[in-house]
């Protein structure tokens, strides 16, 4: 079994033949990590339909891409993605990211039905689901951020989401009522640099599950090591250093979401919050949330690289104006890109904490 190239993938996706000489199989990040559960989106359109590219589950076995995905000489798995480039419909942020995909390589299962993907305890249709809730854990280092943004002062700016849980957009159950299927992320973790600064700061945000059109619909963020997203200064040695390994662990067990953070040379961070409900991580009752919180929707884990260094001018606090040609070459030349490493990334069932 060989290893397609980008290239070589796509003209098979589209009916042509791609022929592929011995001396070039090399590693693919499948060899050195489970992808049996992983898509993944590439911030290109290489077979020119007009939409970003997907790599399907079957296809990510044998899959790398030189630029955006791929191992390196240490057998880590790498994901880059530039400021400017192709985008899913939903966002205006470029991304090389994974999508977990409970169904593996088994297609008669929608991507959106309940047995791909995961919902809490307290889901009314629960036992409906593949799983309640899950575990992701995951090591990397952030090796770049964008050096420059049009809006430096907007807070994604100079940041880059390295794991998240996404709950499940969905029409159907917008239409249904109750406050559900809006396509919000109760977890997303950052980590933001300023490119004056010498350390980042590692954080999370909880989205409020409210209507895209609710004023109250923002992200409530946590700290990790160093600062927030609403604070500008140096974070100084409780900051991250770019090339700096951390760790976390997010663990949904029946209706809790556990997070644990490490790192070398650095406290130990954790929280649990109740995603059925609209109590903050701080044991607080936010009256902006939704009251049940994340209880009818479905979610799946997201990990990579997805860049918050948006392209696009325009009023919103997201976007950034990042500069960006679309030459991969020249961009990551000029600083206009993102890059993470993984060394570890792990899918499993979820876990009751030890009390």
């Amino acid at each position: 079994m060989y290893r397609l190239s980008s290239t070589s993938y796509l003209m098979a996706a589209v009916g042509l033949t791609a022929c592929v000489s011995a001396g070039s199989i090399a590693a693919v990040p499948a060899d050195k990590f489970d992808l049996s559960q992983w898509k993944i989106t590439l911030p290109m359109d290489a077979d020119g339909n007009g939409k970003v590219d997907e790599i399907d589950v079957k296809a990510i076995q044998n899959y790398q891409h030189p630029d955006y995905f791929y191992l390196d000489a240490d057998g880590n798995m790498v994901f880059a993605v530039p400021n400017k480039a192709t985008t899913t419909a939903t966002s205006s942020n470029t991304r090389s990211e994974l999508r977990q995909m409970i169904r593996g390589t088994n297609k008669k299962i929608k991507t959106k039905a309940p047995n791909n993907n995961f919902a809490l305890a307290a889901h009314p249709n629960a036992s409906d689901f593949a799983a309640i809730g899950g575990k992701m854990e995951a090591s990397l280092k952030v090796d770049h951020v964008s050096l420059n943004a049009g809006y430096p002062d907007k807070r994604p700016a100079y940041s880059v989401v390295v794991g998240q849980i996404h709950a499940g957009k969905d029409k159907k159950l917008i239409a249904e009522g109750g406050g559900f299927g809006y396509g919000n992320e109760p977890i997303k973790i950052y980590y933001k640099k300023f490119p004056h600064h010498d350390k980042g700061s590692v954080f999370w945000n909880y989205e409020r599950n409210l209507p895209k059109e609710d004023p109250n619909r923002t992200d409530i963020a946590y700290p990790v090591w160093g600062n927030t997203w609403e604070n500008k200064d140096e974070p100084g040695a409780e900051g991250i250093a770019l090339g700096e390994e951390f760790s976390y662990v997010i663990n949904v067990y029946e209706n809790t979401m556990y997070l644990t953070f490490t790192a070398e040379g650095h406290p130990t961070v954790e929280y649990a919050i109740d995603l059925s409900n609209n109590i903050d991580a701080n044991g607080k009752v936010d009256a902006k949330d939704h009251p049940q919180g994340y209880t009818g929707d479905w979610n799946y884990f997201k990990a990579g690289a997805y860049n918050q260094c948006s392209t696009e001018d325009a009023p919103g606090d997201w976007y950034t104006k990042c500069p960006g040609t679309g030459d991969w070459q020249k961009d990551k030349a000029d600083g206009n890109y993102t890059q993470v490493t993984f060394t570890k990334l792990k899918l499993s069932a979820a876990e009751k904490p030890a009390q």
